[in-house]
């Protein structure tokens, strides 16, 4: 039976999951093999984002929009609404096959927010660059 994520040990098995499928996925996988070099520190570092956005105990010090603006920049501003439509739905997938609950539901939506936000900013990032 499936639980809500309660814990960070439980967002650290949905980020890790989560990257699996990404870097087994023949869309995404080239963006994020050639931008992160160590994956261990990308999984923690992804784990302090999910941790603070969804239960707000812990700062994360980061960009995550400089970083994919940098991605973008680096494929020669290649990354389009599609791009993050597959990384959100292997999101609501990991999600959904894990957990079930509030905030299962919170990491959903946040994502959708996030993936919106991101392709908007990265679009006219490219226009003043």
């Amino acid at each position: 039976m499936k639980t809500d994520i309660t814990t960070r040990e439980d967002v650290n098995t949905l980020v890790r999951t989560f990257y699996k499928a990404i870097r087994a996925h023949e869309v995404l996988a080239p963006f994020f093999e050639t931008a992160i070099t160590d994956w261990d520190e990308h999984i923690e570092k992804l784990t302090d984002f999910w941790e603070a956005s969804l239960f707000l105990k812990t700062k994360y010090y980061g960009n995550p929009l400089q970083a994919h603006i940098k991605v973008d920049k680096t494929n020669d501003h290649t990354i389009t609404q599609e791009h993050f439509g597959l990384w959100l739905n292997l999101w609501i997938n990991t999600v959904d096959t894990l957990f079930k609950g509030d905030y299962a539901e919170n990491a959903k939506g946040k994502a959708r927010k996030m993936a919106t936000f991101m392709y908007m900013n990265i679009f006219m990032a490219r226009s003043s660059s």
